[in-house]
């Protein structure tokens, strides 16, 4: 099983640029200062983009809710607050699309595909991206010969919860046993574990992040350094 913000798709100058579109539309809507507060509980402060924030590893629902809760705190109804919100993030997906060039796969990523592939290995998409927006990834870098499952955060259960791993291998009708997770998030680490995977590798693409998935059975900085024997 893989991730993909983060582990497949190098995203985050993409994901920043969206979180300022969304705070400054939000601001826009209700008049009042907000935009800082926003962006800060997304993971992005001093324009640094935290690799361990909201943003980067949340959905998009969770960036919502917590967006709505500082728009209620402005004075509006949670309805009311949600509303604003949704509009805001519907607008902001409109002014900011994902290109080749805006969110490009990370280095050897096409060549461990094909590599994985040729090994006759089964390999799915769990992300806390929507299953729409993963179908989107897999059609802009043409993928599809060597994804056979795609699970967003629109599925029933979500990361770190591990019957989203656990619904994954019995879709792809392969045991958890036998099932290895890759992903740059604690949250990929603690569902894979959770679920009884053979193994859990995290990658830190970022030098900054080394050590920080200490809990995977093994921690990686490159693609390159996953060999398959036979």
């Amino acid at each position: 099983m893989l991730d993909k913000d983060g582990t497949l798709e190098n995203s985050p100058n993409f994901s920043q640029k969206l979180a300022h579109e969304r705070a400054s539309l939000i601001e826009s809507y209700i008049k009042k200062d907000i935009r800082e507060s926003l962006l800060k509980a997304w993971g992005i402060r001093d324009n640094i983009f935290d690799l361990t924030g909201l943003m980067a590893v949340g959905s998009r629902e969770e960036n919502a809710i917590v967006a709505a809760a500082y728009v209620a705190q402005r004075g509006y109804s949670w309805s009311e607050a949600r509303q604003i919100v949704d509009r805001a993030f519907e607008q902001a997906h409109k002014h900011c699309t994902k290109t080749p060039e805006s969110a490009p796969l990370f280095p050897g990523v096409r060549e461990m595909l094909e590599t994985f592939t040729e090994a006759g290995l089964k390999l799915g998409i769990i992300s806390a991206d929507s299953t729409p927006e993963i179908a989107a990834f897999i059609q802009r870098y043409q993928l599809s010969e060597y994804i056979q499952l795609i699970l967003g955060s629109d599925f029933n259960f979500r990361k770190p919860d591990p019957q989203l791993f656990l619904e994954a291998c019995k879709m792809l009708q392969v045991s958890p046993s036998q099932t290895l997770m890759i992903g740059d998030s604690v949250g990929d680490i603690k569902m894979a574990q959770g679920a009884g995977a053979a193994g859990t590798i995290g990658i830190s693409w970022s030098e900054s992040l080394i050590g920080h998935l200490g809990t995977a059975d093994l921690e990686i900085r490159d693609l390159k350094e996953i060999k398959i024997f036979d």
